[in-house]
């Protein structure tokens, strides 16, 4: 399973022959919402479109955009910036990191993008018939160690990977660049000699421009930039305002 995992949407792609395809959610639709609906008591209730629905009415019970969050330490710019727009509570963690409390109970980020990725695991496996183990996962190029390590605790809190090996869990969920799989879809990699692509990811939540060397097949992204806080979502923020 391969597995966009969004800042405001999140898709999955499996692969059935030479094909690659998008698996709709229960919806009908390509993406689902990355938003996270609890109850006053602090647990979950929905995944998706029906806990986005509920962001207005309930603002300090739907935690959405928690990928702004992941790998983060509390007191990091990127967090104090968030938590100026934030309905949702952000508070600082035991070991430093950002963390939400909602109703009574304290999550990580880590914990909360669990409960999407279990979404979109169940999405797969319901498309499939089958249980799914295994899967890639996209991540910005500029995210450091800490924060693919927390997306890959995401994973395996979700139930991919072998949570009594987490040796094994590691060859069974994958890492990938953003930029570098959608380089990938465009079918870049296809000429044999070395070259350099630009991809330019404007999505709801942030925008990234990547510069990636491809030889023979092999990506190494050269450089990487963007706007943190620049997406659809800001686009939208400004009509309104």
């Amino acid at each position: 399973m391969g597995c966009d995992l969004g800042t405001t949407n999140s898709c999955v792609f499996i692969r059935e022959g030479e094909k690659y395809k998008v698996v709709v959610n229960d919806k009908g639709n390509n993406t689902t919402p990355s938003v996270v609906l609890f109850d006053k008591e602090g647990k979950v209730v929905t995944v998706g479109k029906d806990a986005k629905k509920e962001a207005t009415l309930k603002p300090e019970l739907v935690v959405f955009e928690v990928k702004r969050l992941i790998g983060r330490r509390f007191d990091s710019p990127e967090v104090q910036e968030f938590r100026k727009i934030a309905p949702f509570k952000i508070i600082p963690g035991k070991n430093g990191d950002a963390w939400v409390k909602v109703g009574e109970k304290e999550y990580s980020p880590q914990q909360v993008s669990a409960f999407i990725l279990q979404k979109m695991k169940q999405i797969t496996e319901d498309h499939l018939g089958r249980s799914v183990r295994n899967a890639v996962i996209t991540v910005p190029a500029y995210f450091n160690d800490a924060q693919r390590q927390a997306t890959i605790s995401a994973a395996v809190i979700a139930g991919f990977g072998n949570p009594k090996d987490l040796e094994e869990s590691r060859k069974m969920i994958r890492i990938i660049n953003e930029p570098t799989a959608a380089a990938l879809a465009y079918g870049v990699d296809k000429k044999a000699k070395l070259h350099t692509v630009v991809v330019f990811d404007l999505g709801g939540g942030t925008f990234d421009i990547s510069i990636i060397e491809i030889n023979e097949g092999l990506f190494e992204v050269k450089a990487t930039a963007g706007d943190t806080y620049l997406g659809g979502a800001n686009f939208d923020q400004k009509i309104v305002n």
